[in-house]
């Protein structure tokens, strides 16, 4: 199963999510209006006063339970995932932290994102929760966090550790996460009755004492509220084991796609089962997140229980896996814990006292088939994690320190957007201290200034490993950088393609962490509807690649009959350039996941007509990838034959 196919699955997903929480709707309404028929004595009534008491009792729980569920989920949407972690007791890592564990975890966190093609996630840590588990949450993945305990940073070793993180980025990438925060929100309406029932119980029982009618009537209906409430208890214990169970597995796989290697993977759920702290978390609220866990929070009959068995998880990545392991583990750990850095440095995990150089830049060119680069959509080759690694190796100590940090983070990034065209930057230059001041400009220049010796490869990691701490500015904060990007690429029509494709991507990404959605909003289109749109992009895409017409025009065939194979439609590239991809990107975003493998599949035709794909092309798709929400790994060497989903 690839990227797209999964995609397709997450949406069949909430629709049977949505069944069943009609389902137990329907199921608690036939509750409380049984107890509404009993407690009003309507069994005597005529037809029309039942029809009408029956109605409005009807209606009023319906509300209740969906006005429940909708502002649940709000809250958590408007929230992102950093909200969930706080609620865990989660304490943000901080951006100069000096203790191994958290450097180490902040070190596998942006190699996976690279690697991935995803936004570097918040990172936040559960220090009192003893038990290894981990999550990821968020409403998209520019508001994503990711959120480890206390004891799987001091118990799992790098490897293990890459195999946890890598199982939470694969719901990142998924779009798993949303669907668990509608879980949440789902949840909370059917379960909110029982609450109900126990403020109405309280009431009566007060009342009790006057031996009316309407308190002996109040008690029932606070009864049957507080009953229905625990249908929808187990009701939603059952939803969240129908839609978790499988994922997991999913998640599972795709974490030993991202590393290319099981054992960390295995060695971490094998961790779980031989300490006795487990998965199993403190917190009051581990029944809300119990489903988007690394493991399971608490322990539930099989019945109810969010993730496969932990043998059979081990199993699937083992096959030579013996239960009977577990106990002797259990037996030598009881007495000596196992510490995840010293594991590290009997390994050889550990970084060296003195780095080795950075490998030299690899050839300018990358041979990729269509279908290749598509099929790693979501799905890092074997290359991908360790490229990452070389990537940010490459990256200056400084310049990744200023892009960690909130203070330094702005003129960084205004620094990568400042052309290396002299009148273009001094136009840029003119904009920036017009509109937020000199300081601020001279800042973005001297950033410019160092950013000019850094590998037009490694600008895009760099923005990556910046996006976190852009997105912890203020909210008034984005706002202003929101404007100074607009007005850099207002100023900045000498760009080349891949700076204005960085610039419109910094941009989206911000715009949908503070407002949880795009730019241009959440929209559906169909191939047919987005001629135009398609036309645009692979006409820009072919004329900048080729300054020769008649092999331009070529090229925009090739990428033409891969996307619309019956469709005939004109080599016209817009006179603005690059620019028209601005009125482009909502319907070529909006289109379905199969159409957008193939619009994938026609800008790799495009872009590697002349059968290669340098470095600076491959580092524009993803970017154009990453604007589609398609998250690309980066390309490092040729694309083996193995690369196929599977």
């Amino acid at each position: 199963m690839n990227f797209f196919e999964r995609q397709q699955s997450v949406r069949k997903v909430s629709v049977r999510l949505v069944w069943l929480f009609a389902l137990a709707v329907v199921g608690i309404v036939a509750v409380v209006d049984l107890a509404a028929f009993l407690a009003f004595g309507l069994a005597e009534a005529p037809t029309d006063t039942v029809v009408t008491t029956l109605a409005v009792v009807s209606g009023v729980t319906a509300v209740l339970i969906g006005l429940t569920s909708w502002i649940r989920t709000m809250l958590l949407r408007n929230g992102g995932g950093a909200r969930v972690a706080r609620s865990l007791g989660g304490v943000a890592v901080p951006e100069d932290t000096t203790d191994p564990n958290l450097r180490r975890l902040r070190n596998v966190v942006e190699e996976i994102a690279i690697a991935s093609g995803a936004p570097v996630p918040d990172l936040y840590v559960l220090p009192h929760e003893p038990g290894i588990n981990a999550f990821a949450a968020g409403w998209s993945p520019a508001n994503a966090a990711v959120a480890v305990t206390g004891g799987a940073l001091e118990r799992l070793n790098r490897a293990e550790l890459q195999g946890v993180i890598a199982h939470e980025f694969s719901h990142v990438v998924n779009g798993d996460m949303r669907l668990n925060i509608r879980l949440m929100g789902v949840l909370a309406g059917i379960v909110g009755l029982a609450v109900v029932g126990r403020i109405l119980l309280a009431g009566g029982g007060r009342g009790g004492g006057r031996r009316d009618s309407g308190a002996g009537a109040l008690v029932i209906v606070a009864l049957a509220a507080l009953a229905a409430g625990y249908i929808g208890v187990v009701a939603g214990r059952l939803i969240k084991a129908a839609v978790s169970r499988q994922r997991e597995y999913l998640a599972d796989a795709s974490a030993v796609q991202y590393t290319r290697q099981t054992e960390g993977l295995a060695g971490a759920l094998k961790k779980i089962g031989g300490l006795p702290t487990g998965s199993q978390l403190r917190s009051s609220k581990t029944e809300d997140v119990s489903h988007m866990l690394f493991g399971e929070g608490r322990k539930f009959v099989s019945l109810f229980a969010t993730h496969p068995p932990l043998v059979e998880r081990i199993r699937v990545l083992d096959p030579t896996f013996d239960p009977t392991e577990l106990r002797r583990l259990r037996d030598q750990w009881s007495a000596h814990p196992p510490s995840g850095l010293r594991e590290d440095a009997a390994l050889g995990l550990t970084p060296a006292a003195t780095p080795p150089p950075p490998p030299p830049r690899q050839a300018a060119t990358l041979p990729a088939r269509p279908d290749q680069v598509a099929a790693n959509v979501g799905n890092p080759a074997a290359s991908s994690y360790p490229h990452a690694g070389q990537l940010l190796a490459r990256i200056p100590e400084d310049l990744l320190d200023r892009a960690h940090r909130t203070d330094t983070v702005v003129p960084l990034s205004y620094g990568l957007l400042l052309s290396a065209d002299e009148q273009v930057r001094y136009r840029q230059y003119q904009t920036l201290a017009a509109r937020f001041g000199q300081p601020l400009a001279e800042a973005a220049l001297r950033e410019a200034g160092s950013l000019a010796r850094l590998d037009p490869e490694l600008r895009l990691p760099l923005t990556e490993v910046a996006l976190p701490a852009l997105r912890h500015r203020p909210a008034q904060d984005i706002e202003t950088v929101l404007q100074g990007i607009t007005a850099l690429a207002a100023a900045d029509g000498r760009n080349s393609l891949f700076e204005y494709s960085l610039s419109t991507l910094l941009h989206r990404e911000l715009y949908e962490a503070a407002h949880r959605t795009p730019p241009w909003g959440r929209r559906h289109t169909t191939p047919r509807r987005a001629h135009g749109a398609i036309a645009t992009l692979l006409s820009v895409l072919a004329d900048v690649g080729n300054p020769e017409p008649d092999v331009a025009e070529a090229a925009f065939r090739a990428g033409l009959a891969r996307m619309l194979p019956s469709t005939e439609l004109p080599y016209r590239p817009p006179a603005e350039g690059h620019l028209a991809l601005d009125a482009a990107w909502p319907a070529l975003d909006g289109l379905p996941a199969r159409a957008k493998e193939r619009l994938v599949e026609a800008i790799v035709a495009v872009i590697g007509h002349d059968g290669t794909l340098t470095i600076e092309e491959s580092e524009l798709l993803r970017t154009v990838c990453a604007m589609l929400h398609c998250p690309l790994p980066p390309l490092a060497g040729a694309l083996p034959a193995d690369t196929r989903a599977e």
